[in-house]
């Protein structure tokens, strides 16, 4: 699995953990971020393994330290991710490395 392959599939399981959250009266906010993970995986999958984002994440430790292994961003990105509500895909993806310098 490619690295974008790996960070599309960890987005799109976050959306579904979105999706199977059930809170009264959240306005639609769970819908909202779980469309735009699922936007920011699609536009993930289609990005080539020499892109600036994806080198980015490589770089902040989100592929492991020899940067072969699955996305994971830590406590700290997986807490971005899953309180993301929307913008465009590029921003998520930009915003992770600086959550994951800000925690550590």
């Amino acid at each position: 699995m490619s690295r974008s392959e790996s960070l599309a599939a960890f987005l799109r399981v976050q959306a579904w953990r979105r999706l199977d959250r059930v809170e009264s009266n959240d306005g639609g906010r769970n819908a909202r971020s779980a469309l735009a993970l699922l936007d920011t995986a699609a536009y993930a999958t289609g990005l080539p393994e020499d892109d600036p984002l994806i080198i980015m994440l490589d770089e902040a430790g989100c592929f492991g330290p020899l940067g072969c292994e699955g996305f994971d961003p830590g406590e700290a990105g997986t807490r971005l991710i899953r309180h993301w509500e929307g913008g465009e895909p590029h921003e998520l993806l930009l915003a992770i490395p600086s959550a994951i310098a800000a925690s550590g």
